[in-house]
């Protein structure tokens, strides 16, 4: 159970000095997901993340479990046949981490696509999903559903469901799973390169851990790097292929400044590139997107002055009598994706297709690209594509992706909500928690929905190395509370105190250390640090 920075600093020397069946490079959702189907296979396997889990894409991404109807346009029916059929089996094994979100479409007078040709591409949507999901709203029941949008040649609105998660959760969650099949996972260890055996085949990685600056090596009999858009950096990419850096940015403002009860869909009128409006953990996300990252990779993405004005334009095209400025932003994120491109390409970035390849050569192979909603079917990909490169056959893999839930009683005193919510965040963990609600109470962190006691649950139970690990990734409170939380630090640093042992010391340098990448990836651009102020 205990999964914290003492046991990894105690279990490193055992794990690095021992060979492995399988080491994953990366701990986003790509790795956890190959991690998972290698331990369920039986395989020794080993996940290292240079950062923290998720700390890339995978805690940055628009957090939607779709098939992505633009994919349809595209003409990518088997992706897109594919991730809504995964869609609805972790709706099905995994309630409160993966649940359904209505989507409106708005339809106006002259504009494109009017309400046949959607709901053409919506009845393309349900037979590839198996099963309907969509309805046409009226004007005067769009009144009742979504008040407040653009009311000037309004038609109605077609609906259809997808289904939203905590993008960092289900990778915590899969992470979780894979321990429990017999998996391990290292976060702040980094790969600097290859090991190759006299005939050429990769064998093994130099590593440096980023907590204690010790360098080792380390054999593998395969290496799997799914690193994102770190892609290609130990592995050259196949043929004209490359990873193209592709940033989306999100803006998250308080529920009450734009209160919705669905995502809504619509096209930006600048580019005619689909936003969306949506509710999440009690605030409400605009998103995304879609624009080439040219900054380093190892510096975490940040929201641009032109992308910040792009999304407040979004908001008053289909708003407008909200009046949403920049100052009623609450924080922002910004995630790289890793597409997968053509040197040379002219595309659109979001003409480029969102499809995963695998690059192999003797003893190495890279995943690139990809879907969070297709992390199973990518990770079954690589583990067959593995088993060859040993000449073995492929391992059977199960049907299920989460496992059961556990029969384990939840407070009473905790809503029907909350505990939907505890389960499927926790899965594995939920025995402790209860333990921990015993000692911390049922109360939660301001006005969020998070417990105290998931705050000492991660601490104890999910390898937290930093302040920021804690308050970005495995909780929120960084994107949902004022300032990243900046009033609640104090209680929050008496809990670090006592649950990983930080001294006084520590916990000031922690804390100056979190508050400065908030304000530098996680608020507002520089140039409108002073509105949000006067706001």
């Amino acid at each position: 159970m205990v999964w914290n920075a003492q046991w990894r600093a105690a279990a490193l020397p055992a794990l690095l000095a021992q060979p492995w069946d399988l080491l994953v490079v990366g701990g986003g959702i790509s790795g956890a997901g190959i991690l998972l189907e290698a331990a369920r296979a039986g395989w020794r396997c080993l996940l290292l993340e240079q950062r923290d889990f998720a700390w890339g894409t995978s805690s940055r991404s628009s957090k939607m479990v779709h098939g992505g109807l633009r994919y349809i346009a595209q003409g990518q029916l088997g992706l897109t046949r594919a991730a809504v059929r995964e869609r609805q089996q972790m709706l099905r094994e995994a309630p409160g981490l993966v649940e359904p979100l209505g989507f409106l479409f708005p339809h106006y007078r002259r504009a494109f696509p009017g309400p046949r040709a959607f709901g053409g591409l919506l009845a393309l949507y349900d037979a590839l999903a198996g099963q309907r999901n969509r309805a046409y709203h009226d004007l005067c029941r769009l009144g009742y559903l979504q008040p407040g949008l653009q009311p000037q040649e309004l038609r109605g609105a077609s609906g259809f469901v997808d289904a939203l998660t905590d993008d960092a959760r289900l990778v915590m969650r899969v992470l979780h799973e894979a321990r429990a099949a017999g998996g391990e996972a290292l976060s702040g260890v980094q790969v600097q390169g290859l090991l190759h055996a006299p005939d050429g085949r990769v064998e093994g990685v130099q590593l440096l851990d980023r907590e204690s600056a010790l360098r080792s090596e380390l054999r593998c009999r395969m290496l799997v790097c799914a690193t994102g858009s770190w892609a290609g950096q130990l592995q050259a990419p196949a043929g004209t292929e490359r990873i193209r850096p592709l940033r989306g940015s999100h803006l998250l403002l308080p529920h009450w400044r734009l209160p919705v009860a669905q995502a809504v869909s619509f096209m930006h009128a600048r580019d005619a590139r689909p936003v969306f409006v949506y509710p999440w953990q009690g605030a409400t996300v605009v998103g995304t997107t879609d624009v080439d990252h040219a900054e380093p990779l190892d510096e975490e993405a940040r929201i641009s002055p032109t992308e910040l004005e792009y999304l407040l334009a979004a908001c008053a095209q289909q708003f407008p009598q909200a009046r949403i400025v920049a100052g009623d932003v609450l924080s922002t994120w910004a995630g790289v994706r890793p597409v997968v491109s053509t040197a040379g390409s002219q595309r659109a970035p979001s003409a480029e297709k969102r499809e995963h390849v695998l690059w192999q050569q003797p003893g190495c192979l890279t995943l690139a690209g990809g879907k969070l909603t297709t992390f199973r079917l990518q990770a079954r990909e690589v583990i067959k594509a593995c088993a060859a490169s040993l000449g073995e056959a492929a391992p059977a893999c199960p049907a299920h992706i989460f496992s059961a839930p556990q029969s384990v009683a939840l407070p009473a005193g905790l809503g029907v909500d909350q505990q939907r919510r505890l389960r499927g965040y926790h899965g594995p963990l939920l025995e402790r928690l209860v333990e921990l609600l015993a000692v911390w109470g049922h109360g939660c962190v301001a006005h969020t929905q998070v417990l105290w006691a998931e705050l000492a649950l991660a601490c104890e139970a999910e390898q937290v190395l930093h302040l920021d690990d804690l308050l970005l990734r495995r909780t929120r409170l960084g994107l949902l509370l004022p300032e990243g939380g900046r009033a609640w630090l104090e209680p929050i640093g008496a809990l670090c105190r006592t649950c990983l042992g930080w001294d006084e010391t520590r916990w000031r340098e922690e804390a100056e250390r979190y508050q400065t990448l908030w304000q530098q990836c996680y608020s507002l651009p520089t140039a409108y640090h002073d509105e949000a102020e006067y706001a």
